[in-house]
């Protein structure tokens, strides 16, 4: 099944790109989807999710919630595109490259990879920029 896309922002993103990123990375790290929705939000709502699910009041880059165990996914992946744009300004590279990038992260969670300790953070970028590098376009 195809991951569900909403954006309930105003800005212009490329969904095909985006899903097929976290395709890429799903069926790469061997598993499916059985059920995924992708929200691009704002920071009000980024804000409000991570303070009721996670404690943190402020807003963030990417919440992933994964409802299951196993090899199907079911899940959901908040981004917040103002963070992601704040933060592309921040690292000087590109808002798009940024916003691939922070899927690309969401998707790894969604299979387990997590980035609690420097050496999980490395493993994470690799296989961010392995995806990136496969998917993104222009890639081929």
């Amino acid at each position: 099944m195809l991951p569900e896309l909403y954006n309930t922002t105003r800005k212009d993103i490329p969904e095909d790109t985006l899903t097929g990123i976290v395709e890429g990375v799903v069926s790469g790290e061997g598993y499916g989807i059985e059920s995924l929705i992708l929200v691009y939000c704002g920071s009000t709502m980024s804000r409000r999710i991570n303070n009721e699910f996670l404690g943190h009041d402020y807003p963030t880059d990417t919440i992933t919630f994964r409802y299951d165990e196993g090899r199907l996914i079911d899940g959901e992946v908040y981004i917040c595109l103002d963070i992601v744009n704040e933060n592309a300004e921040r690292y000087g590279v590109d808002s798009l490259n940024e916003l691939m990038r922070v899927t690309a992260h969401s998707a790894l969670h969604l299979v387990g990879y997590t980035d609690a300790t420097e050496e999980e953070r490395e493993v994470m970028r690799s296989r961010e920029d392995y995806y990136l590098q496969k998917f993104s376009p222009g890639a081929h």
